[in-house]
């Protein structure tokens, strides 16, 4: 079989990718993807996102490596497998990041990439039901909404915030990220809006694009340095598929690298010893590894208001029930309606600690709710230094890679996860919540100095999935670059990378929205039909950020 275009993954990229190459009709698209469908309510249900994540039918169950700093924990790492990727397993949080973020990205060697640069593809992407500004779009395929925020622990966590000091802000996906307000979320009509839903589905029905399911993508075959061809598993065949343009990589941070090191590109001491016959030595090919770490700061709740009361049987049959009917109800939300960005401590230009508030003590995961009525703050750095990695071990596509992010090598994590429990401490503390708070379940009033908080913080730190980084986009003369400006692999040709694995840096908050403005963006640069004009439009930094925590 042969097509103009070869896309290996149907997540958050590469669904998009799908949809803007298959805009014109002359190209052939092939989606390659292992998981299966994204039907049923597990995961169109957005308040049932604790299910899929943990399901072998949804999840590829990768695990870290023990982390040294978290009392050599491994953590799970949960990657959608799936009609979907990730975007089908994910918390529905719509986060496009910091405009410093980008800005960042465009002067550690992402040219073209400046927030200037990258906010005209956010406003493509985006239908938003929350603005009409000249910060959000309007017309594009993702559909971004708002919960109803009914809980009144909404509203007095964020009067408690403005006590604190704090700012609220009312978008801040626009203008101002820095405060407490309403989050936004992925969420359309009761469904989880997937990229499935928004991009892939769409693309399908023009008849250019084919999805091909079960595709256990094994290798990228080349001749003199061109990608040709892809090799994938199905049903016990190997098959061969060849591209007449180009092959493009969208299968995320942690497979993407397994595929490019297992077709021979990548640090030439980790190939060797999986088996594979080195084609490039590029050492930054699983390198760079970044994620979030967050801890879940749990509050008793004197009023018998929080989500706690549904979690019985007969709840969540009722619950599910509304759902199925009339997609309305609980069921509709991702229940993580209240978010909030701010500085660790003055002398930091832009928020550097997330926020997510839920009107429940469960985790989120939901393996364990609390036996006690609550609510929670999940609270955590947004620009860990520690880096890990992501590498082979095996030729074989069915064993899982090492997979180590070093949480908390890096001496300077602790001093602002340090600020995370404090700080949350303080807003918990406001007068706005003295009606609903009862006594701290985690980390307990008891933990108090800096070694109590940071050994609270080893046993029970988890990965907010927000992986990246490890194809990272730069300048050519870094030897650590994978991916150029345009998302081309150094030193082949007709080969791209269009993910999270390609940013330099991880964004502030969760990864999902930033990763469709990249695959956007690549679409253009595949098709070499130009890049939108860039924004004049400035975000916000703290007049007195120099002096002043807030």
């Amino acid at each position: 079989m042969q097509f103009d275009y070869i896309i290996i993954g149907s997540g958050s990229a590469g669904s998009t990718l799908a949809y803007r190459l298959g805009e014109n009709k002359k190209y052939s698209i092939l989606v390659l993807e292992y998981g299966g469908s994204d039907a049923g309510p597990l995961i169109q249900m957005p308040a049932a996102l604790s299910y899929p994540m943990n399901m072998k039918n949804y999840d590829w169950g990768y695990s870290t490596e023990p982390e040294d700093m978290l009392d050599g924990r491994s953590l799970a790492c949960p990657r959608g497998k799936v009609i979907g990727g990730s975007s089908s397993i994910n918390g529905m949080i719509y986060v496009r990041g910091h405009s410093s973020d980008f800005d960042n990205w465009a002067e550690i060697g992402a040219s073209g990439w400046s927030y200037a640069d990258v906010l005209p593809y956010f406003k493509r992407m985006e239908n938003s039901q929350i603005s009409s500004s000249e910060w959000r779009g309007n017309d594009g395929p993702l559909n971004v909404t708002r919960g109803p925020r009914n809980n009144p622990l909404h509203v007095a966590f964020v009067n408690a915030t403005s006590q604190a000091g704090y700012a609220q802000t009312e978008d801040y996906n626009g203008y101002r990220q820095e405060g407490f307000g309403a989050a936004d979320m992925t969420v359309w009509k009761g469904r989880r809006w997937s990229t499935a839903n928004a991009y892939l589905r769409p693309a399908l029905k023009r008849g250019n694009v084919k999805l091909v399911k079960g595709a256990l993508v094994d290798k990228i075959l080349f001749h003199d340095n061109k990608a040709i061809a892809v090799i994938y598993h199905k049903l016990g065949q190997k098959i061969t598929v060849s591209a007449n343009a180009e092959i493009i990589l969208a299968a995320g941070s942690i497979n993407s690298p397994q595929i490019l090191q297992r077709s021979g590109i990548g640090k030439t001491k980790i190939l060797k010893s999986a088996g594979i016959k080195p084609l490039i030595d590029l050492p930054g090919v699983g390198a760079n590894l970044q994620d979030h770490l967050e801890v879940y700061f749990q509050q008793e709740c004197l009023q018998q208001i929080t989500l706690n009361r549904y979690l019985n049987p007969v709840s969540k049959a009722l619950i599910g029930a509304q759902w199925l009917l009339f997609k309305s109800g609980i069921g509709a939300s991702n229940q993580f309606e209240t978010l909030g960005f701010i500085r660790s401590q003055a002398g930091i230009p832009y928020p550097d600690i997330q926020f997510h508030f839920l009107p429940a003590a469960i985790r989120y995961d939901g393996k364990t709710a609390s036996a006690k009525n609550g609510f929670q703050l999940h609270v955590g750095p947004m620009r860990s230094l520690s880096r890990g990695y992501v590498n082979i071990i095996s030729s074989d596509p069915k064993i899982a890679p090492k997979i180590k992010f070093n949480y908390m090598s890096h001496p300077e994590d602790w001093v602002i996860f340090r600020n995370c429990i404090k700080l949350s401490r303080e807003i918990l503390n406001m007068p706005a919540m003295v009606p609903f708070k009862g006594t701290e379940i985690a980390p307990g009033e008891k933990c108090t100095s800096d070694a109590e908080i940071d050994n609270f913080i080893k046993q029970n730190a988890e990965s907010a999935y927000h992986p990246c980084g490890t194809m990272r986009m730069g300048n050519k003369k870094d030897p650590m670059t994978v991916v150029d400006s345009e998302c081309k692999v150094r030193f082949v040709e007709r080969l791209r990378v269009a993910d999270s694995s390609i940013f330099p840096s991880i964004t502030n908050g969760n990864l999902n929205a930033p990763t469709i403005m990249v695959a956007e963006k690549a679409s253009d640069h595949i098709l070499g039909r130009g890049m939108l004009s860039p924004s004049n439009l400035k975000g916000f930094i703290h007049p007195e950020w120099q002096n002043s925590q807030r």
